[in-house]
């Protein structure tokens, strides 16, 4: 389908994102997924090629660039070249820790932290979900009480990307001070801090090489120099991020989806049956002819949802609509090419296989399909 949504610059940056995975992901990518981790050098890589943290300003090292759509051709070249793990990876440094961090943070926090970053040379994670309390983040029971001129923080966290390798973590936890509850707040816990310990690495149905595992914090304690933002505000500052990682994972489900079912279709001209190319059948036909509609319609969508975040338009109910909508066909259009792909679809070796492993999992995280139909309807009941 025809798409307005880019200039030459993007296509030249596309260009550029093509080649640095050809070079860096794909003749690695097969060893990452078998070791179970990415190795940590691709991270500089993309950093000093530009593949992510453009949103860097100058005076911390990166170019300032804040075009979303340079997010978009990441996606979707990653998706192209079948390295789901690197850009879940990549998006939950770009559209998670380093946008926090450069919307929320002090100068010295920057300062501290984002160069590094610029520098590939260090890896975040976001820790919000508990044993406990996952969509529900007024669940959450870590807690940071206030001691003299510190915070101690106690709890712990699971399915948490970058659990074992990240450098830094941004942790929820219900704060108190003088025994009175503030809600929410978000500090940044730095590796090697005492009482701060890495659980299990967990072992997931796909995503393999993109580490997810526990976390714990056992009398951490932490200065005014980790709380990020205001004390109390955290619930306020997730609900008012979670529209980009939305966006994220809408952009990356329709690229997936897209790539497999091009994939498929090449398959069903290439395989015969009965004397014929399955892709000559009229229900494959049909079949296909409902996917592509399907695809050019949900891109459609996400083509404008990008232009209204570059624009500061996007909604959060907006983004709940794009983000459900979009993981629940990303999962019924790989489902269909499993099937039209037959027993061969069911082979590791066949990228809709490792496609089906790894996408089942876009519905649940970021928000189930089922928290996003509910910030819709109350959306709805409210405007009544």
């Amino acid at each position: 389908m025809y798409r307005d949504i880019y200039d030459e610059d993007h296509e030249i940056y596309r260009d550029t994102v093509r080649e640095f995975i050809s070079r860096e992901v794909t003749p690695y990518y097969d060893e990452w997924e078998s070791a179970g981790q990415i190795d940590r050098k691709v991270f500089r890589a993309a950093t000093e090629s530009g593949i992510y943290g453009l949103e860097i300003p100058e005076e911390h090292g990166g170019s300032g660039v804040s075009d979303y759509r340079y997010r978009s051709v990441v996606c979707e070249e990653l998706a192209r070249a079948r390295a789901t793990s690197v850009s879940i990876s990549f998006s939950n440094q770009d559209d998670l820790v380093l946008y926090y961090l450069l919307d929320l943070g002090t100068d010295e926090q920057k300062t501290r932290w984002i160069p590094r970053f610029g520098q590939g040379d260090l890896i975040g994670a976001l820790a919000m979900t508990e044993p406990g309390a996952g969509s529900d983040l007024r669940g959450i029971r870590t807690v940071a009480k206030r001691q003299g001129d510190r915070w101690v923080l106690n709890g712990q966290k699971t399915f948490i990307t970058h659990a074992i390798s990240s450098d830094i973590v941004i942790v929820a936890a219900q704060t108190e001070s003088d025994g009175t509850s503030l809600g929410l707040s978000l500090f940044v816990v730095e590796a090697g801090m005492d009482g701060f310990a890495r659980g299990r690495k967990l072992e997931k149905v796909g995503l393999r090489s993109q580490d997810t595992g526990e976390l714990f914090f056992d009398n951490v304690q932490l200065t005014d120099s980790h709380l990020l933002g205001e004390a109390g505000q955290g619930l306020r500052y997730m609900m008012a991020h979670l529209p980009r990682e939305r966006l994220g994972t809408a952009v990356a489900a329709v690229a997936d989806a897209r790539s497999i079912f091009d994939l498929t279709v090449d398959y069903c001209f290439e395989r015969r049956a009965f004397s014929q190319f399955i892709g000559d059948f009229q229900t494959t036909q049909f079949a296909l002819a409902e996917i592509s509609t399907e695809l050019d319609i949900a891109q459609t969508y996400i083509d404008r949802q990008i232009l209204d975040y570059n624009a500061s338009r996007l909604t959060a109910v907006d983004a709940a609509k794009s983000k459900w909508w979009t993981t629940e066909l990303q999962k019924k259009v790989i489902d269909q090419c499993v099937q039209l792909h037959g027993g061969y679809g069911y082979m590791l070796e066949y990228a809709v296989g490792r496609a089906y492993i790894d996408a089942r999992v876009q519905t649940i995280y970021g928000g189930t399909t089922e928290i996003m139909k509910g910030i819709i309807g109350r959306d709805l009941s409210r405007s009544r």
